[in-house]
C-alpha cells in the first residue's frame, strides 16, 4: 500500500476502535453526523501517523464485527429512541419560514429538499447547488427525518423530502395548485382511453391487482379503487418505457395513508374515506401521483422489460450475504434456494409485502431521507433484514420449509422500534461495504 503523503489511506492500524463500530463519515450517503454516536470516542492525539495495515490483516481483527456486543447494544439503543416531536415540529417550522429559493423553476431539484443524485465522494461533501449549507434548515429536517418523523409533521415532510413540494413557502401554494391542476388535466386528457384495444389490458391488470393490495378495509373502499386506478393508470400511459408492472401498485398505498392524515385523526384502516369533501380527496391523489412519481424515478429499471434493476440488486444482495453471513448463504444453497424465488418480491415491492404498513411508513421515512434512499440503502436493508431470521432459517431443513418461512417471515406485531433496530443495522451494512464494493465479492 502506498505511503503518499497526497492520498488517505484506508486501512489504518487503530487498536483503540471497536472492531465494527461506526466511524464518522459525513455525507448524504449514510445517516447524517449524530453526537450521540461519538461522544465516548477519545479525542485524536497528535503524533507520527501509525503504518497502514494490510487488508488482510484489518480483516482479522475485525472478525467479530458482526457479534452481538455492547456496542451493538448500545447502537441499537439510540436508534431505537424515540423523536422529540417538539424538536421536529419547531424544525419543520424553520423550513416553512426559511427556505429560500434556488436558481431556476421552484419544482427543480435545484430547490427541492433532496437531489435526485447523490453528490458525495468518499464521504466527503461536495458542493452542488442542489445541496443545502450543514446546519440549514433543510439539512436539519434531513438529518431528523433519518431517524423517523412524527405523524403530525409527516404529510408536509415527506412532500419535501421527496422533491414534490417546493422550498419556498411564498411559492408553495401555487406551485401545488398548479401541479394538482396539471394531474386532473392528464385525468381528462387519458382516463377516457383506459378501455381502448391499446389500452384495456393494462387497465384490466390494475383493476385486477387493486383488489389483492392491503390493508383490504382501505383498498376495498370504491372510492379509494376509483383513486388508486386512476393514479396507476395516468402514471403507466404517462411512462410507456415500462407501463404498469405488478408491483407498481403496492406504492401508492403509503404515499396515500400519509396525506389522508392531513385530514384526519384516526387510524385510517378505520377511516371512511369517501366522508371526506371532495377537495381534500382530489390533493390527497394529485400528491400521492406525483410523490410515487417521483420515487419510481429513482428505480423505473426496476420495471422495465425483464426488470434488470431488480436482477441487479438480488445479484448484489447475495453476494453481500455471503460475505456477512456465510453460514446462512452456505444454508441456502445447501437446499437449492435461489435468492431470486424469495427477494424478487422484496425489491418488487420494497418488501411492503413482508411488513405491516405502519412499518413501511416508518421505513420510509428514512428512505426518502437518504438520498438514493429507494434505489441504494434498500439493499441494506434487505441484507439486514434477511440475516435477522438467521436462527429460523438455520432450523430448517428442506427447501419447502425454507420457502414457506422466507414467504412468510413474522412481522405482524413489529413496530417502530424493531425497524430502527432494522435500519441501524442496514446502515451498519451500508457503512462497511458501500464505499468498498469488492469488499463483498471474493
Amino acid at each position: 500500500m502506498s505511503n503518499d503523503g497526497n492520498k488517505k489511506q484506508f486501512w489504518k492500524r487503530n487498536a483503540a476502535k471497536v472492531p465494527g463500530s461506526i466511524q464518522h463519515v459525513y455525507g448524504a450517503q449514510h445517516p447524517p453526523f449524530d453526537p450521540l454516536l461519538h461522544a465516548k470516542l477519545p479525542p485524536a492525539t497528535p503524533g507520527k501517523p501509525k503504518k497502514a495495515t494490510t487488508f488482510q490483516e484489518f480483516e482479522s481483527i475485525t472478525s467479530d464485527a458482526w457479534d452481538v456486543g455492547d456496542d451493538d447494544d448500545e447502537l441499537l439503543a439510540m436508534a431505537a429512541q424515540n423523536l422529540n416531536i417538539d424538536v421536529v415540529m419547531e424544525t419543520a417550522n424553520k423550513v416553512n419560514n426559511q427556505m429560500q429559493v434556488g436558481e431556476g423553476d421552484v419544482t427543480s431539484p435545484e430547490v427541492s429538499f433532496a437531489s435526485q443524485s447523490s453528490p458525495y465522494t468518499d464521504g466527503r461533501l461536495v458542493k452542488s447547488q442542489s445541496e443545502a449549507p450543514i446546519g440549514s434548515p433543510k439539512e436539519e429536517l434531513r438529518k431528523l427525518s433519518w431517524s423517523g418523523i412524527p405523524r403530525q409533521v409527516r404529510p408536509i415532510t415527506w412532500k419535501l423530502l421527496s422533491g414534490y413540494l417546493p422550498a419556498n413557502a411564498e411559492r408553495r401554494e401555487s406551485v401545488l395548485q398548479r401541479k394538482r391542476q396539471e394531474y386532473f388535466g392528464f385525468i381528462q386528457q387519458y382516463y377516457d382511453s383506459r378501455n381502448d384495444e391499446h389500452h384495456q389490458d393494462t387497465y384490466r391488470q390494475i383493476h385486477i391487482d387493486i383488489p389483492r393490495m392491503s390493508p383490504e378495509s382501505l383498498v376495498l373502499q370504491p372510492k379509494v379503487t376509483e383513486i388508486f386506478e386512476r393514479i396507476l393508470f395516468i402514471w403507466a400511459i404517462r411512462h410507456p418505457a415500462s407501463g404498469y408492472v405488478q408491483g407498481i401498485n403496492d406504492l401508492v398505498t403509503p404515499f396515500f395513508v400519509v396525506y389522508v392524515f392531513e385530514y384526519i385523526e384516526e387510524e385510517v384502516e378505520n377511516f371512511d374515506v369517501s366522508s371526506l369533501q371532495e377537495e381534500a380527496l382530489r390533493n390527497i391523489e394529485a400528491d400521492s401521483f406525483w410523490c410515487m412519481s417521483k420515487l419510481l424515478d429513482g428505480i423505473q429499471d426496476n420495471y422495465t422489460f425483464a426488470q434488470p434493476g431488480i436482477q441487479r440488486k438480488v445479484k448484489a444482495l447475495e453476494e453481500l450475504v455471503s460475505r456477512i453471513d456465510e453460514s446462512v448463504h452456505r444454508h441456502m444453497q445447501q437446499y437449492e434456494v435461489e435468492y431470486l424465488q424469495f427477494a424478487f418480491r422484496w425489491m418488487n415491492n420494497l418488501l411492503m409485502r413482508e411488513l405491516p404498513l405502519r412499518c413501511t411508513i416508518r421505513l420510509w421515512d428514512t428512505y426518502q431521507a437518504e438520498p438514493e434512499g429507494f434505489s441504494h440503502f434498500h439493499l441494506y436493508v434487505c441484507a439486514a433484514f434477511l440475516v435477522r431470521w438467521r436462527k429460523e432459517i438455520l432450523e430448517e431443513r428442506d427447501f419447502q420449509g425454507l420457502m414457506i418461512l422466507l414467504q412468510n417471515l413474522p412481522t405482524m406485531h413489529w413496530g417502530n422500534e424493531e425497524v430502527s433496530v432494522l435500519l441501524a443495522e442496514a446502515y451498519r451494512l451500508k457503512f462497511a461495504f458501500a464505499d468498498a464494493p469488492n469488499h463483498y465479492k471474493r
